[in-house]
């Protein structure tokens, strides 16, 4: 019990960056929703039960705008394809694990939590039998964060008006960009950076913010795509 402790304390430590890159984005998603006149409890279940901070500024959004709920459940929808590509990495990793612990790490499997463990294992620091506890920490201290900051966002946005002005959106951008940065090492990665990017730009116009969708169905499938070549290359070489 100590061990597997300790373990999920290393995975709360290795998080803390980006849970302090992350408490302004939750700030802003609570006061955001106070703005749009949503309950607390509302703001409170997106957070607890969803947990998805970039598909609940979407919705949000969405819901504001007054779309449909079937573009608000296939945008968000498609927002989190990512989490597939994350979870198709983890996988062999935590396949020997029961069901019910896999299923509680995918609900956990957010950008920063599979950005602060997934280098862990390749520098051997998490292992296929302490790994779960590391992630485990490290959801669990985001899930806190979240969570906290969404009630405190709430309770800020209606105490203090304007908050939803202050810039806080800067640390959702400032987040990402330490996320992704350490993986721009190869082709598939910046080609996928590259045209997310470019069609966000392009697409940005679409209704009922659907260019989103569009922008990361194209970089979702550029990476795929180049992702491919690159092992058909290598295959080719060995062969």
């Amino acid at each position: 019990m100590r061990e597997a402790l300790n373990n999920a304390k290393r995975g709360a430590v290795a998080s803390i960056p980006m849970i302090v890159g992350g408490l302004p984005f939750g700030l802003l998603f609570g006061s955001l929703a106070s703005a749009n006149d949503l309950s607390i409890w509302f703001a409170i279940a997106m957070s607890s039960i969803v947990f998805a901070g970039s598909a609940q500024f979407v919705a949000i959004g969405l819901i504001a705008a007054g779309a449909p709920i079937w573009i608000i459940v296939v945008t968000t929808f498609v927002v989190n394809l990512r989490h597939i590509l994350y979870a198709a990495d983890m996988v062999r990793f935590i396949k020997h694990l029961p069901l019910k612990l896999r299923a509680l790490m995918a609900f956990g499997l957010i950008d920063e939590t599979y950005a602060a463990v997934r280098p862990m294992y390749d520098h051997g620091s998490a292992t296929r039998e302490t790994g779960h506890q590391v992630y485990i920490g490290s959801f669990v201290s985001f899930y806190l964060m979240w969570n906290a900051s969404t009630i405190i966002g709430v309770l800020a946005g209606e105490y203090i008006p304007g908050i939803s002005e202050w810039g806080l959106e800067f640390a959702m951008v400032a987040t990402f960009i330490g996320i992704v940065t350490p993986y721009l090492t190869s082709v598939p990665y910046w080609g996928a950076f590259i045209v997310a990017i470019v069609a966000s730009v392009a697409f940005r116009d679409l209704p009922n913010n659907l260019g989103l969708m569009v922008a990361t169905l194209c970089a979702v499938l550029t990476g795929m795509l180049l992702e491919r070549a690159k092992l058909r290359e290598v295959q080719h070489v060995q062969s």
